[in-house]
């Protein structure tokens, strides 16, 4: 049963495609040439096999919706500030070689986030280190470590929105439990800082009194 499940949901998708591909190549949909579409599909993905692309089981619109306006506004951004250097002349352009550790080992969605930030203007995709899941980007107009990191947070942030677009449910409940760690560092964080800021204001009221107590006895 397991199989046969595995099979309708990572196996079928393939092969029906190349079905798809091969009608509209000759673009003829009638019955024997699906038929001949799906024997001849069936060759390839048996003869010649490649490794399963395991698709997700799980899908958000709301999410999808929220990285396609994200995405379109990255666009936008980069496309005015790619023109603006144009017109810079005499400044010279700086780039860099980025490295973006992902948080997916999924070989579809290592795909989606390359193609995602190489269609941003101004970075690209040169190089993939598949088995540590480690995209190599080349980003125009970076020179600084600080401007290094924030493209790396910002490469990060596209993957996760991704995830929680349609990325495996345990890599979404894994993406889920990392923001509420992240949410109880930020917390922690403003707490002991508050702490400290409250026990420097009471070391300075003290400092104050015996201050003003010296200068009585004086």
């Amino acid at each position: 049963m397991r199989q046969i499940r595995d099979f309708i949901l990572h196996g079928l998708p393939p092969l029906l495609w190349l079905v798809l591909v091969w009608c509209a190549l000759w673009q003829d949909f009638s019955v024997p040439n699906v038929a001949f579409g799906l024997l001849l599909s069936i060759l390839v993905t048996y003869v010649f096999r490649m490794p399963r692309l395991y698709l997700s089981d799980r899908f958000n619109l709301w999410h999808s919706l929220k990285f396609l306006a994200y995405f379109l506004w990255g666009v936008t951004v980069a496309s005015y500030q790619l023109a603006k250097l144009s017109f810079a002349f005499g400044k010279p352009i700086n780039s860099a070689m980025v490295a973006v550790e992902l948080r997916t080992r999924s070989d579809l969605f290592i795909t989606a986030t390359s193609h995602a930030l190489s269609l941003i203007p101004g970075s690209l995709v040169v190089d993939v280190d598949r088995a540590h899941s480690i995209l190599y980007l080349h980003v125009i107009d970076v020179d600084t470590p600080e401007g290094v990191e924030e493209y790396r947070v910002s490469a990060q942030k596209t993957e996760a929105m991704i995830l929680r677009a349609a990325g495996h449910s345990d890599e979404y409940e894994a993406l889920l439990r990392k923001d509420v760690e992240t949410d109880e560092d930020y917390a922690r964080t403003v707490a002991a800082a508050e702490r400290g800021e409250h026990e420097l204001h009471e070391q300075d009221e003290r400092k104050t009194v015996v201050n003003e107590i010296g200068g009585h006895d004086s």
